[in-house]
């Protein structure tokens, strides 16, 4: 089967020796994934939801060049820093899974790579699944 790399130009990529996401025959897996822009900037400030929403949008564009959609999506993890914030994860995690309703994870952590990060999302995808939706 086929294996294909998908990268998103992070420095880190290289150091850590990792992909932005890993194609292998039909399925895709998307790696960790935070408020963090092109230019290396924080997206969302304090805001869980704000940084939840740009995550997703991340998620979703590294899908798109794989060949995949948000309904393909069949699991998604979510590690947070303040799980009494479920709420603002959740509804942004709401607003793109609503009808789709993937396997979910929610895990508090003690923190992520940076202080800034409230949050940080994995997901995992299934090409040409039988899907009603």
């Amino acid at each position: 089967m086929e294996r294909i790399n998908y990268s998103s130009g992070a420095k880190w990529e290289d150091i850590v020796g990792y992909s932005r996401a890993v194609k292998v025959g039909n399925i895709i897996e998307v790696t960790g994934t935070v408020a963090v822009d092109d230019q290396n900037q924080l997206v969302g400030g304090d805001s869980a939801y704000e940084q939840t929403k740009f995550i997703l949008s991340k998620i979703e564009q590294v899908l798109q060049r794989a060949g995949a959609t948000m309904k393909d999506v069949v699991r998604t993890r979510i590690f947070v820093t303040d799980i009494s914030r479920w709420e603002e994860y959740g509804t942004a995690h709401g607003e793109f899974f609503k009808d789709i309703k993937p396997c979910t994870t929610m895990v508090e952590v003690k923190s992520l790579i940076d202080k800034l990060f409230l949050v940080e999302i994995e997901a995992s995808a299934i090409i040409n699944q039988k899907n009603p939706l």
